[in-house]
Formats: C-alpha cells, sequence, structure tokens
C-alpha cells in the first residue's frame, strides 16, 4: 500500500475518534422524590413479612384465575399491539444510533462509451472514424459523515434510546393493567354468581312463604295484606336474579375479550370468592422502592431522560456542522489494470455549514426543548405522587375493607337470626307480616353487601398489584417485577 493511501485511511481513522468530544445536554439527575418519606402506620399491616418475587401466580392464590391471567397474556390483541410498538421503537432507536458511524458503501462500474469523430480535425490524418473507450471502476466511500464535535447526533441517539425504553415500559405497564383486568373480572363474576345462588335460594324461600300466606288466607287465620306483602317480597327477588343473570353474561362476554377470544378447553379447578385472596403479608417498604418497580415511574424518567437529550441537540445545531466525504478505489480503461497500483484513485472532501440567521428557528427550538423538560420533570413528579396514592390507597384498602367483611359477617348472622324469629312470632300470631317482611328485606341486603364487600376487598388486591409494580424486593435486590413479563416476544 502506497503512502498516499495509509495517509488517506489515517486522516479517515481520525475522524472516526472525533464524534462525541462535546456533550451539551443537562446532566441527568433523577428529580427529588415528592411524596412523604414513608406510608401512613396507621394502614401498614402488623408484623408483617416481606414478600419478593411476586408473580401474578404468587399473588393470586386461584389456580383458575392464574390460568386466565396466562391466557389473556398470550392472546389479548391489545397486547399484542403494545409489543408491536417495541418493536417500532427499537427499530427507530438503531435507525437512529446508526447515524453516529459512518455509512460505507461499495461501487462498482464498467462502462463503454464511442465518441464520433466526425468535424475534428485530426480525422483527416487517418480513416479513424470514432474512438471507443472502455471505463472501469471500484471502489469504497463514505457520503457525507457529520463529525459530532457538539455531540447532536450523539444526543438524536440518547433520545431514541430513552423513547425506546419508554416503550417498553409502557408495555409492561399494560402488562400489569391486563392482569388487573382478567382478575378484577373474574372476581366480579364470582360474586355475581354468588348473588345469582343467593337471590336463587331467596326466591325459593320466598315462593314457599307465599304458599303459606295464601293457606293461611284460605282458611281465614289472616287477611289478603300479608299474602300480597309475601308477594312482594318474591317478585323483587325473581327481578334481582334477573339482574344479577344477566351481569353474569355480560362479564363472561367481558373475560372472554380480555383473555383473547377464545376459553381453554381445559381449566383448573377455582376457589369461591369466601376462600379467595392471596393470604400474604407484606410490607411495601419505602416509597423509593416504586422507583425501581413502577413501570409508570421508569417511563417518565425516561422520557425526561429523552428531553434532556433532545436540549443538548437542540444547543448543538448553534455551532457549525463538520461532514466528511470521501472514497477510496481504483480506475482503468482496461479490467486488468484496475487492480495495478496505477489505478489508484481517491479523493477527500470536508464540508462545513455554520448557521448564520435564521430568523429564530434554533432559538425557538431550543426554547421547545427546555420547555418540554419542565414538562416532564412536572410530569415525573406528578407520576410519583400518583403512585404513592394508588399503593397508600391499596394499602388502605387491604386494612378496612377486611374490617367491612368481617363487621358483615357478624351483620349476616344477626340478621338471620332476626329473621328466623320473626318469621316464628308470625307464625305464632304474635306479631303481623310487617315485621317479617322488614326482617327478610334487611337480611338479602346484608348478604348482598357482604358478597359485594368481599369482591371488592379482593380486586384491591388485584390494584395494589399493580400499583406495587407487580412485585419488589427490600433487601437491595432486583426487582423482578411481574414475574414472567414476555417483553419483547
Amino acid at each position: 500500500m502506497s503512502i498516499t493511501r495509509k495517509g488517506t485511511l489515517a486522516v479517515m481513522a481520525m475522524a472516526l475518534a472525533l464524534p462525541g468530544c462535546i456533550n451539551m445536554a443537562p446532566d441527568h439527575v433523577t428529580p427529588d422524590l415528592p411524596v412523604p418519606a414513608d406510608y401512613d402506620d396507621s394502614v401498614r399491616p402488623d408484623g408483617t413479612v416481606v414478600a419478593t418475587s411476586l408473580s401474578y401466580d404468587a399473588w393470586f392464590a386461584d389456580p383458575r384465575l392464574d390460568a386466565l391471567i396466562a391466557e389473556a397474556l398470550r392472546n389479548n390483541r391489545d397486547l399484542v399491539a403494545a409489543t408491536a410498538r417495541i418493536e417500532q421503537a427499537r427499530a427507530q432507536y438503531r435507525i437512529q444510533d446508526s447515524r453516529r458511524l459512518p455509512q460505507v458503501v461499495a461501487s462498482a462500474s464498467a462502462s463503454r462509451s464511442r465518441t464520433p469523430l466526425t468535424g475534428f480535425a485530426g480525422q483527416a490524418s487517418g480513416n479513424i472514424s470514432a474512438i471507443t473507450l472502455d471505463n472501469y471502476q471500484l471502489g469504497v466511500g463514505v457520503s457525507a459523515f457529520e463529525l459530532d464535535f457538539w455531540g447532536r447526533v450523539r444526543n438524536l441517539s440518547d433520545a431514541a434510546r430513552a423513547q425506546y425504553l419508554s416503550t417498553i415500559a409502557a408495555q409492561r405497564a399494560f402488562y400489569l393493567s391486563l392482569i388487573a383486568d382478567v382478575a378484577t373480572t373474574y372476581y366480579e363474576l364470582l360474586e355475581t354468581q354468588d348473588q345469582i345462588e343467593l337471590a336463587e335460594a331467596t326466591v325459593s324461600s320466598r315462593s314457599d312463604s307465599l304458599i303459606i300466606a295464601k293457606r293461611r288466607l284460605d282458611i281465614g287465620v289472616t287477611s289478603a295484606l300479608p299474602m300480597r306483602q309475601a308477594e312482594t317480597l318474591l317478585t323483587a327477588a325473581q327481578q334481582q336474579l334477573a339482574s344479577e343473570r344477566l351481569a353474569e353474561a355480560r362479564l363472561r362476554n367481558q373475560l372472554m375479550v380480555l383473555i383473547g377470544g377464545r376459553m381453554p378447553r381445559e381449566m383448573p379447578g377455582g376457589l369461591p370468592l369466601d376462600q379467595q385472596g392471596n393470604g400474604m403479608r407484606l410490607d411495601p417498604g419505602m416509597p423509593s422502592y416504586l422507583l425501581l418497580a413502577r413501570p409508570d415511574i421508569v417511563a417518565a424518567e425516561a422520557d425526561l431522560r429523552a428531553a434532556r437529550a433532545n436540549i443538548g441537540a437542540a444547543r448543538a445545531a448553534f455551532f457549525p456542522t463538520i461532514s466528511l466525504t470521501g472514497s477510496v478505489g481504483a480506475t482503468s480503461q482496461s479490467l486488468g489494470g484496475l487492480f495495478s497500483e496505477d489505478g489508484l484513485a481517491w479523493n477527500f472532501g470536508p464540508a462545513i455549514s455554520l448557521p448564520i440567521f435564521d430568523w429564530g428557528a434554533r432559538e425557538g427550538n431550543l426554547d421547545y426543548a427546555q420547555a418540554l423538560e419542565v414538562e416532564e420533570v412536572a410530569n415525573y413528579d406528578r407520576t410519583v405522587q400518583t403512585a404513592f396514592r394508588e399503593v397508600a390507597d391499596g394499602l388502605a384498602g387491604r386494612r378496612w375493607l377486611t374490617e367491612q367483611v368481617a363487621i358483615l359477617e357478624r351483620t349476616v348472622a344477626a340478621q338471620e337470626e332476626i329473621a328466623r324469629i320473626s318469621t316464628l312470632r308470625y307464625r305464632e300470631g304474635v306479631t303481623d307480616y310487617l315485621e317479617v317482611l322488614d326482617a327478610e328485606r334487611t337480611l338479602f341486603s346484608a348478604q348482598q353487601d357482604l358478597l359485594a364487600t368481599r369482591r371488592a376487598l379482593l380486586q384491591n388486591g388485584a390494584t395494589l398489584y399493580v400499583a406495587l409494580g407487580g412485585g419488589f424486593e427490600t433487601d437491595g435486590g432486583e426487582i423482578e417485577g411481574a414475574g414472567r413479563m414476555p417483553v419483547g416476544e
């Protein structure tokens, strides 16, 4: 290789080492937590054991629910779309990052041309009427590679990478949301099925009461009023039964959509509503752990990184843009001479573009990037505050809904006894049927409230699972998140 060729390659190698000398983007610093340092002790469970690696099948104790969640994660169309958006963001990042390196293009060409000599003075010297020339070229070149002295290309690549990571976090957030949607729908379906059983038992009981009231009317023991009151109780229970059956059909359809449009042929057995619950005693640790576990917080910080990288790119636009164009290769009029020393050909040309006056476009772009950073900081703070509130709400619900369930269980037991005594008093003629009517209505309402509160407690657990980011560790280990999140699959 000749000295000239060595010198050309050395210049190009130096050009590759120059980019990224200066970074004009603000240093990324995670904002301070805009929330209290700890959760309210009054709603934190006492004597807790730290729970780690909370995958959904460890959190939810129902095998049927776990199978439905797994089916939804395989087939849900919205989750497929969210995963496709990850691939889009990954491709955009690769495209942008590729601009940090020179695009090397190889070329080869061969041509033959004929030039007539008609009208040329030299034609008279011989019988040659035209000249035919062959031309062969082979080369490798770099076209307009920007020397990134001011970090513009690097910051654009960093911004694309941050947006890609934000997209991954958004997909994980949807993943957790889908788990919660399946769980809450499943719990509501269980409650509805229990409400149907309650309504059916109530209809049967009140049908018997109506038969007794008619017999008492027929033998002249009572008037028609108790019979009509018993009939009113029966129709109310029948109306409630029809309403619950409609709700069950709608919930089944909703669950079908969530799991991807088809129910698995073989499903494990499920647990009744009163036996649900993960049974885990947990301590959510400090609010700072949410920064590692919550995908929305991860996404918000990635968006903030992207905004700051865009500031660096906007600042670099005020400085000259320097680019290189070069190629090295061989050219010859014969194919055999293409690879000889005499066939060496090269060109090397730097170019500089210096912004002078653009009517404030660059200033506007920088102002926009800086304003976007302010917005992203505010979004980050709001996301952290929302996360803290959701965890605090979940802990409060975990405690107080548990207490409500216990109270309602005692209430139902008391109302059952009141209804029994009222019925005996009526049959013995001590009181009128109005007392029985009131006792039956109160009991039915208390039983419905108990079922609804049990469902609310379970749904609160599903919400708390999402609020905690799908899982956590408090010993400094890695946040496992949802356990089996199929990112990019």
